[in-house]
């Protein structure tokens, strides 16, 4: 595996999460349903807390999310979720994320979220301001974890 240094120097956004102990299972370490969780966590803060937040009748959906598992996180400790912007189309943002535990990647994933109306429940385009403040965090090339 490549080193982790330019993955997380890849990451716009940071943001950090609490280990839990009901996060575990029964091998003792953080159920793989919490990743997501930890994921959803780094695009609230930015969409909803930062640079993005949804025009009044508009919300965020996830459209899609693809997650891949690199090593194991164990209770107790804190999580370091960094997030990208990978593009941005009509209505939606991909987006590159990576979990960190102690410095070392444990999980990344790429998601795509869609800007939808809230009357009619189809997508809708991204504001121009909103596309503006997004498109200067864009990483052209994020690395691949």
């Amino acid at each position: 595996m490549p080193s982790n240094d330019p993955m997380r120097d890849s990451f716009t956004f940071w943001t950090r999460d609490k280990l839990r102990y009901g996060d575990t299972d029964r091998q003792g370490h953080v159920n793989n349903a919490v990743y997501a969780t930890f994921f959803e966590t780094g695009r609230v803060e930015v969409l909803h807390a930062g640079e993005a937040p949804p025009p009044a009748g508009t919300a965020f959906v996830l459209a899609q999310i693809a997650i891949d598992f690199r090593r194991e996180m164990n209770w107790p400790g804190e999580v370091e979720i960094g997030t990208a912007v990978e593009g941005l189309g009509n209505s939606s943002i991909r987006l590159r994320q990576g979990v960190f535990q102690n410095g070392v990647l444990c999980a990344s994933a790429a998601a795509v979220i869609v800007l939808m109306d809230e009357a009619t429940r189809r997508s809708t385009p991204l504001p121009d301001d909103m596309r503006g403040r997004l498109a200067a965090h864009v990483r052209t090339s994020p690395a691949d974890a």
